[in-house]
């Protein structure tokens, strides 16, 4: 499974993209905003900036709520990077505009998706990743995680080859059912990334290690 990083914050990259391990990022307006991200153009500011630092793609949300909207801000997004993903939400509208734009050959991450049935339509059109938000799931009482397994699993068996792309992570424990769900990719904020990293056992091993070192020189 890839790990993406979920954040338009560009030092959280900057930093995430150290461990070389990120396969590439995902962002949308709300993460734009609380990175105080002003206006079209800073977004894409940050969006160049971003795609200037991981080799993997780049996810870019559309803010248009109507299909030729969408696809006007999904031709003129995909050019602000060569890796840019563009992100279209599991509307009406929005499944309008992703027939048109992967006929365009534009790469398409479709977000907000709750169902199978929602991740059936995506699937069936060919966009390049499907988003299932685990977390939004959880919080209305509904088991995110089934929902991935259950597209994961109707994709391999029609040979569908859209990818699915697990969303929404609260924390590292959702990584790892994503994992064991078969996600192909996960994308987490920062936070998780560097919790999924940290474990006591490991913290006490290395100072035990560090004191006995410590004891061996005095002697």
């Amino acid at each position: 499974m890839k790990i993406f990083l979920d954040t338009a914050v560009v030092d959280e990259v900057r930093e995430a993209a150290k461990y070389g391990v990120i396969s590439g990022v995902t962002t949308n307006p709300s993460l734009a905003a609380r990175a105080g991200v002003g206006g079209v153009e800073g977004y894409k500011a940050a969006v160049k900036e971003i795609a200037s630092i991981v080799d993997g793609p780049v996810s870019v949300e559309v803010l248009s709520l109507d299909a030729e909207g969408m696809v006007k801000q999904a031709e003129e997004f995909s050019k602000w990077a060569e890796n840019v993903w563009i992100k279209l939400p599991s509307t009406p509208a929005g499944f309008e505009a992703m027939a048109r734009v992967v006929k365009a050959g534009i790469p398409v991450n479709q977000t907000l998706c709750f169902s199978v049935n929602q991740a059936l339509i995506g699937g069936c059109i060919g966009v390049t990743v499907v988003s299932p938000f685990i977390g939004r799931l959880d919080d209305s009482g509904q088991n995110g995680m089934e929902l991935v397994l259950d597209i994961k699993g109707i994709f391999e068996s029609y040979c569908i080859e859209t990818r699915v792309l697990a969303a929404s992570i609260r924390h590292p424990l959702h990584c790892v059912e994503a994992a064991k769900a078969g996600a192909d990719i996960a994308t987490i904020p920062y936070a998780v990334f560097k919790q999924m990293m940290n474990h006591p056992l490991t913290d006490a091993g290395m100072a035990r290690f560090m004191q006995d070192w410590e004891k061996a020189l005095k002697k």
